[in-house]
């Protein structure tokens, strides 16, 4: 029986080692002597680890300690110097009185494993590097489209919280989204995509586009998606200024052909009037030219604001003298219209920081917006512009009245909108809505005041300082201010 068990011991397809407490090695089968060598009289550190001391981590030393089996991974090294690593178990062998007399110690080589281990620990940490760094959104999602992991720009962009609900993240609801392309996944395991606009943890608006794939566990169950989401916000602002183009291009199409038909009106009246000498009718056929390059100009110069975009430059403007160059433009187009301008400056003003081609352009264009009003405005005898400008230590508020045709609410409502008159073919819609623009990128506001019939008042406050410098740098419309 005894033979028996020594054929086991040698036969088995692991190292083993039976030592006494002093670590000294005092049987092992053959497999260990063909890698280790001769290890009589010597310690299992000298002949595993070649090192002169026990190590610090012994499984030995505990099953000596509390009689129980252990267990632990170590890296040892054959007699030819070649590494191996091991998992180590140990038993404790008892002798007659029941006292631990010594220890089996059983190593099994696992190097292989070691190896692809660390091969698979190396994908994984490219994967990992690729998924993280990717340029574009990444969330996996479960069945109740909770967010289970994030890259690094997902995690940047929304803020996104483990465990959170997807539409939560992305659009700061409380219900889900319909249709929901990651449900569809789920549900036949199709890729899809699917155009969304969500929101930032800044409260920034992008439009994106989504695709979903699934992802499935090793019996071909979809257990996740991942939802892979790319930022297309530039692509479609271009897209959207294109589309907005061919619709101005369209939009004033008639009112420049209208204006080229007033123009020749006036230079017929001119010619007839200076072959006939009559003095009436060639200051009427000059007014009428006048007036029609004047609104040529001014629509020309709204869709070259419009379609051409340019980063400010900031200065200090003295306040008078910026707005005393707009009054004397404008000062002979309302006397031309017979239209009563005039303006007030406070005393101490004082100057303050803008984009002086852009400033000039928001004042022109809402003086010839009142001008405009003016002159549409058939049931009055005499028609006024008011400009008053006064400021205090933080803002400037420049306001201008007219006793134009007025605006109805909707019409207030939609003022700022772009390509929006409410002058019909004698308009483009691009004045209030340049204005506007310009008064945001300055980090100011304007209010209009006004009813129907009995004129408009528009209060536009600036800061004196601009807004900072990286907000502010932004699209700021225009290429050169009317000159």
């Amino acid at each position: 029986m005894k033979d028996s068990y020594q054929n086991y011991f040698e036969s088995m397809p692991c190292f083993l080692t039976v030592q006494d407490r002093e670590y000294r090695i005092i049987n092992a089968n053959k497999r260990f002597e063909q890698e280790f060598g001769d290890y009589e009289g010597r310690c299992c550190y000298q002949v595993y680890k070649h090192r002169p001391e026990k190590c610090e981590d012994c499984p030995v030393e505990r099953t000596f300690r509390d009689g129980h089996p252990h267990k632990s991974e170590e890296w040892v090294r054959t007699k030819d110097g070649k590494a191996i690593a091991v998992v180590v178990y140990t038993t404790p062998i008892y002798n007659g009185g029941g006292e631990i007399d010594a220890v089996m110690e059983m190593s099994t080589d696992i190097t292989e494993q070691k190896l692809l281990q660390g091969q698979l620990r190396e994908s994984q940490e490219k994967y990992k590097l690729l998924f993280e760094e990717v340029p574009c959104y990444i969330s996996i999602q479960d069945r109740d489209l909770r967010i289970v992991e994030a890259n690094r720009l997902h995690r940047e962009a929304f803020g996104t919280s483990y465990g959170d609900k997807c539409y939560k993240v992305y659009k700061h609801r409380d219900k889900a989204c319909f249709p929901c392309i990651v449900k569809e996944t789920f549900e036949d395991g199709e890729i899809r995509m699917h155009e969304e606009v969500v929101t930032s943890r800044h409260n920034e608006q992008m439009n994106v586009l989504v695709c979903t794939a699934p992802i499935r566990n090793a019996e071909g169950e979809i257990e996740k998606v991942v939802e892979m989401t790319a930022d297309i916000t530039q692509i479609r602002s271009l897209q959207d200024k294109l589309s907005a183009v061919g619709l101005l291009i369209g939009s004033i199409s008639h009112s420049i052909k209208g204006l080229l038909s007033g123009l020749d009106g006036g230079i017929y009246l001119v010619n007839s009037g200076l072959k006939k000498n009559d003095r009436e009718r060639i200051d009427q056929g000059w007014e009428m030219a006048l007036r029609n390059l004047d609104r040529i100009r001014s629509m020309v110069m709204d869709i070259l604001y419009y379609a051409k975009e340019r980063q400010p430059e900031w200065e200090i403007i003295s306040v008078r003298t910026l707005i005393e160059d707009v009054c004397t433009l404008m000062t002979e187009k309302a006397r031309r219209l017979n239209i009563d301008f005039s303006y007030e400056i406070s005393d101490g003003v004082g100057k303050f920081e803008a984009d002086r081609l852009s400033a000039r352009s928001l004042f022109v264009n809402l003086l010839e917006n009142a001008i405009d009003a003016c002159r549409v405005e058939k049931t009055r005898d005499s028609h006024f512009v008011r400009f008053e400008v006064n400021g205090n230590n933080a803002d400037i508020h420049f306001k201008i009245s007219d006793n134009g045709i007025g605006m109805s609410q909707e019409t207030r409502e939609k003022a700022f909108s772009l390509f929006f008159s409410s002058k019909g073919a004698g308009g483009t819609g691009l004045g209030l809505f340049i204005a506007n623009k310009i008064a945001q990128t300055h980090g100011g506001m304007i209010n209009i005041e006004s009813e129907p019939g009995q004129g408009s008042t528009f209060i536009v406050k600036l800061p004196r300082e601009c807004p900072v410098k990286e907000e502010a740098a932004g699209d700021l419309p225009g290429n050169s201010p009317i000159e």
